[in-house]
């Protein structure tokens, strides 16, 4: 599991801090069937900064989300992998920074590929990456590429279940 090297408490009235745990139960439980989207933020090679639209997974504890390969996002990730994904999920705000990287072992994208499946999104598997008969109008046309977050920073603010906003950093 992917378990935070540190944690800080960044709530100024006093809450205690978030445990990892939280988030990392709700991405597990919540990103393949519940109607969630995920913003990705990536880096223009100017420097401006670039957001959209994604559907994303929790997979053996990290993130997946797919691009077509002419996006923007997927051509600003081939010049530089630093990204941000931002959802809301029940009860938090959840911001994870890190470095995305394409999958395309085949072990990894049946993987995901089922777990987009159980979701209702009927993916299948097509050479090193995803295809299916439909999907967001952002994503650019199939086959999508399969993107890995690999976690550096995570910050969340809670909600009234769990109060609190914490800095969550991790090895990488």
């Amino acid at each position: 599991m992917t378990e935070p090297t540190s944690t800080r408490n960044l709530d100024q009235y006093g809450a205690p801090e978030v445990p990892w745990s939280f988030p990392r139960d709700l991405l597990a439980t919540k990103t393949a069937g519940t109607d969630l989207t995920f913003f990705i933020g990536t880096v223009r090679p100017g420097g401006r900064p670039h957001s959209a639209g994604v559907g994303a997974v929790w997979v053996d504890d990290a993130l997946y989300f797919k691009s077509g390969p002419a996006t923007r996002r997927a051509r600003n990730l081939s010049a530089n992998p630093a990204c941000t994904a931002s959802v809301r999920l029940p009860g938090i705000d959840l911001v994870l920074e890190g470095d995305a990287h394409r999958v395309t072992d085949s072990a990894t994208l049946e993987r995901v590929a089922a777990v987009y499946r159980s979701g209702g999104w009927p993916a299948t598997v097509e050479g090193d990456a995803l295809t299916a008969p439909f999907t967001a109008p952002s994503a650019g046309p199939p086959p999508w590429h399969l993107y890995r977050l690999t976690l550096h920073t995570a910050f969340g603010v809670g909600g009234a279940e769990q109060a609190g906003a914490t800095r969550w950093d991790f090895a990488h």
